[in-house]
């Protein structure tokens, strides 16, 4: 009787730990992404998020542990897993002076690839970029700029995606149409290691959740799996299943400053 074998996961990471002179950032961090899926990292600033991408992407060793990505260790087979991996990181490596299509036709040829005028053209039409595709970079807006250097990093058709917090510091509509991006890339088949600190971002993009706090994975699962860590509330007879929001709090503790919270809303009773 012939048993099917599981899928390898595109990453694995096993008690990876890492220090900075006195301070330990991670201390045995543990997850597994699969192939074509979104897995949002989520924790605060400073809990880790960018270090454990620099290490994955190879940018950075780690002090214990090991990862692999694509199959590649990333410790011993660094080419490799460069070879399998793009990084967006929180600022968009855009050049501003250089048309939508430029920025793209250079990273093709960059990358030694052919026709790179096809493939820019092929990404512009991907990304909704067509129409701005010869205007300057710089008179993007910021979720253009976002989904341009998105663009940028897939050229080459790498099958693995780090993007570390892509929607810091843009507005509402900006950071729905980078989630409307992401969402397509895991639709064409490539795994999205997604880090951020906005609980909405993780709610409406992964297929599964991290919880990193204090240097390790408190928590992984799906939405669903990490609402059922806590029981429904029920006031006056309706039933509100907790949110991710309500989820973190619990598991990380609420860091919140008591003198930063909102006033008390009079209620016209007097006591």
């Amino acid at each position: 009787m012939s048993t099917k074998q599981m899928p390898e996961p595109a990453i694995r990471v096993q008690g990876i730990e890492k220090s900075f002179t006195d301070l330990s950032v991670l201390q045995g961090v543990d997850f597994e992404v699969a192939a074509g899926s979104i897995f949002a990292l989520l924790g605060s600033n400073g809990a880790g998020k960018t270090t454990l991408v620099r290490i994955l992407s190879t940018l950075l060793k780690a002090d214990a542990g090991s990862a692999t990505v694509h199959g590649f260790d990333v410790a011993a087979q660094p080419a490799e897993v460069r070879e399998s991996i793009s990084l967006t990181g929180q600022f968009a490596a855009v050049d501003g002076i250089l048309s939508g299509r430029e920025n793209l036709v250079l990273i093709a040829r960059l990358r030694h690839l052919e026709n790179p005028g096809a493939i820019a053209d092929d990404l512009l039409e991907r990304f909704s970029l067509t129409d701005a595709g010869k205007r300057k970079a710089a008179t993007y807006s910021g979720g253009m700029m976002r989904r341009l250097d998105i663009a940028m990093s897939l050229i080459g058709d790498p099958p693995v995606i780090f993007l570390d917090e892509p929607t810091t510091g843009l507005d509402p509509q900006a950071r729905i149409e980078v989630w409307q991006t992401i969402r397509q890339l895991a639709d064409r088949g490539t795994t999205v290691l997604l880090t951020t600190q906005y609980l909405d971002e993780a709610e409406q993009l992964a297929d599964r959740i991290g919880i990193l706090h204090q240097g390790t994975i408190i928590q992984n699962g799906t939405l669903s799996e990490l609402k059922r860590l806590l029981p429904p509330a029920t006031v006056e007879y309706v039933e509100k299943q907790p949110s991710l929001e309500d989820v973190f709090l619990a598991l990380v503790g609420d860091t919140g400053n008591p003198e930063e919270a909102p006033e008390t809303v009079p209620t016209g009773k007097e006591s």
